[in-house]
């Protein structure tokens, strides 16, 4: 079994990947694979709505990172999306990313646990948070719980390791994860098939 992570911060080593490496250390020790990638500080396209992807199963933009994200969800069993906190919201990088590989490849996340992280000097973790979580409940995604909300304050990677609360937090989280990978595979070897699904039913407010 493998968990991505990624960390959606423009600094490599910075808070995001100091959170998500205690994490990533915790899985790995329950057995669990898990790779970190960075979705890095390169030109990111917006989302356009064009829905060309709906046929494709990718997106059109192809000198990116989105569709290698796809690409490396469709062998992933679960997700932790970590990202730092600006202007009380997830790093823009972050949520463009997201946009795209939720449109585009939605069908390679469904069903597969996932969890945020969050990383802040500060304020507005909460808020980044719930954000980030959002993209898992509109994607038929468990989401994977730990002891307190998926936090870590810090100025920098070394002070986000002192955050004992918070890097508890972390390790919480990952045994968690492990302990639901491990429940949904026990779920298929007993031939438990996923829940029906219905014809997508799109309404809006002015009809």
């Amino acid at each position: 079994m493998k968990v991505l992570l990624l960390n959606g911060s423009p600094h490599k080593n910075g808070t995001t990947f100091a959170a998500l490496s205690e994490v990533a250390a915790t899985l790995e020790a329950q057995g669990i694979e898990a790779e970190i990638f960075h979705v890095g500080n390169g030109p990111i396209h917006g989302c356009i709505g064009c829905g060309r992807c709906k046929d494709a199963g990718k997106c059109v933009y192809q000198d990116d990172i989105v569709n290698v994200i796809i690409e490396k969800a469709k062998e992933a069993d679960g997700f932790i999306f970590g990202a730092p906190v600006h202007y009380a919201g997830p790093a823009g990088i972050m949520h463009t990313v997201l946009d795209r590989v939720f449109y585009a490849g939605s069908y390679a996340f469904a069903y597969k646990p996932g969890a945020a992280v969050v990383c802040c000097r500060r304020g507005g973790a909460t808020a980044s948070f719930d954000s980030l979580n959002k993209y898992f409940t509109i994607a038929n995604m468990p989401v994977v719980p730990s002891q307190y909300w998926n936090m870590v304050h810090g100025a920098n990677a070394e002070d986000a390791k002192k955050d004992a609360e918070g890097m508890q937090t972390m390790r919480t989280l990952a045994r968690n994860m492990a302990w639901m990978l491990r429940c949904f595979q026990a779920g298929r070897d007993a031939g438990i098939a996923l829940p029906e699904k219905e014809p997508a039913q799109r309404t809006n407010f002015i009809r």
